[in-house]
């Protein structure tokens, strides 16, 4: 294990680019497969994007799990090498993987067994119910891959390596990209298996950058330690991850929870803004990919530093990326504001979905900066070993002020009132985050 792109001793700005470019790649080829997937989905027509619409709270939670874990390993596994022990470093993430495995099967195993009523209670009608079983029961077979994928290339990233996963990524995207279509709409010898064919490619793809990422881990890098199952030793590093991963893990299913009321309460005015907040969160994600492959950068940048015992440079980090973030969402704003009417064409034809898609886009990314913010700073707290403090600001984020705002939006506006929810919101706590950013000090020593 070595100091990748100098995060101990480098310039911070150069350094943080250098990480987070290949990150960026990475997670727009991660994002790609649902973009992809709603993209060749919506041509089979608003039904289909209705239902994998309804898809996203549900896999998003899922994710939320890999998220968390993943958030334990980058803070604890960044600080381990940062205090050179490499040891101790193997043989936490051989233990993260394991608990990463079993409790995303037992999470798999209890939502393949309640899809038609879970879905049901988020407002899916009869009609998509054999659309949602035929999409989810393929994607809770791979979703244990999916997380283990993404716990481990954090293991690698938290080395500073974050080259890497994004090749392995990228190559999966591809793939994905070509064995969409193929499966989706039975070109050439292939059958036609509409939205269970999105569902099989995104599996197949999974799969195979799973291979790579472990034999990166296991063979190449040595950055895993295969030991006996000992309890005790599992229960310790589980304590030591959970610090982080709980609240981390948390404060990430918060956000699909919110999500499924959201689109619960459009789906009891209006199915069509349903299709549309499904295509509209998918944008939203590509539209935030800086965000998030900043963030990826700045948690195992802070962590190594804090345990090399350099808390200054650390909050230099975090309020220089922050002030990044903000400016950068708000010039990206300006070509989506341009082109909202064309992006909202690439996914519906339909009129009404249309029409709700445009003012998703025209609303919603003006705020992005704001959520930026929350985002970065929300998640750079981990690797402060304060996830306590990320919970209660996502916490007061989504029930203190975007559902209150989003019910009273649906008493008085309805569907356009719901939608303004989110960037009032976002704005609001954005700068909150960016003040106590920059008066965050040192934490105590853990």
């Amino acid at each position: 294990m070595k100091d990748h792109h100098g995060i101990l001793h480098a310039p911070i700005a150069p350094t943080l680019f250098k990480m987070t470019l290949p990150n960026l790649v990475g997670i727009f080829t991660v994002l790609s497969f649902n973009l992809i997937d709603t993209f060749f989905i919506s041509r089979l027509g608003t039904h289909a994007l209705t239902a994998i619409s309804f898809t996203f709270p549900v896999t998003l939670l899922i994710v939320s799990i890999a998220i968390g874990i993943g958030a334990g390993v980058s803070t604890n596994f960044g600080r381990l090498i940062g205090a050179k022990k490499y040891n101790q470093a193997r043989v936490l993430l051989h233990d993260a993987l394991l608990i990463s495995l079993l409790v995303t099967m037992l999470v798999c195993l209890i939502g393949f067994f309640s899809i038609d009523w879970l879905f049901q209670l988020l407002g899916a009608k009869t009609v998509s119910l054999p659309l949602l079983h035929d999409y989810m029961s393929i994607w809770y077979l791979g979703a244990p891959i999916l997380v283990l994928l993404m716990v481990g290339n954090q293991g690698i990233r938290a080395t500073g390596d974050t080259h890497t996963p994004a090749k392995i990524m990228v190559f999966s995207a591809i793939l994905n990209a070509i064995l969409d279509p193929l499966l989706i709409f039975g070109i050439g010898p292939f059958p036609r298996l509409e939205i269970q064919g999105a569902a099989i490619a995104t599996l197949i793809s999974w799969l195979i950058a799973f291979g790579f990422s472990g034999y990166i881990i296991a063979i190449k890098r040595k950055l895993i330690e295969f030991v006996d199952f000992e309890i005790k030793r599992v229960q310790h590093s589980w304590q030591r991850l959970a610090h982080i991963a709980r609240p981390a893990a948390f404060t990430n299913l918060i956000n699909p929870l919110a999500n499924a009321v959201l689109m619960a309460l459009l789906a009891r005015l209006d199915h069509a803004a349903v299709a549309a907040f499904g295509a509209g969160t998918r944008i939203e994600s590509i539209l935030l990919m800086a965000v998030m492959a900043l963030s990826s950068s700045l948690v195992p940048f802070i962590a190594q530093n804090l345990g090399a015992g350099k808390p200054e440079r650390a909050k230099q980090a975090l309020t220089l990326s922050l002030r990044f973030i903000f400016i950068f969402q708000c010039v990206l704003y300006i070509p989506v504001l341009l082109f909202s009417q064309h992006i909202a064409l690439l996914f519906t034809q339909d009129p009404a979905v249309l029409h709700w898609l445009h003012f998703y886009l025209v609303a919603l990314p003006l705020a992005y900066g704001g959520l930026g913010m929350i985002i970065l700073f929300s998640t750079a707290l981990n690797a402060y070993h304060r996830p306590m403090s990320s919970l209660v600001i996502n916490l007061s984020r989504l029930f203190l002020l975007m559902l209150p705002l989003a019910f009273l939006g649906s008493y008085l506006e309805g569907v356009k009132g719901i939608l303004l929810a989110l960037p009032l919101t976002n704005i609001a706590m954005g700068f909150a985050c960016y003040y106590l950013a920059k008066h965050i000090s040192e934490p105590k020593p853990h």
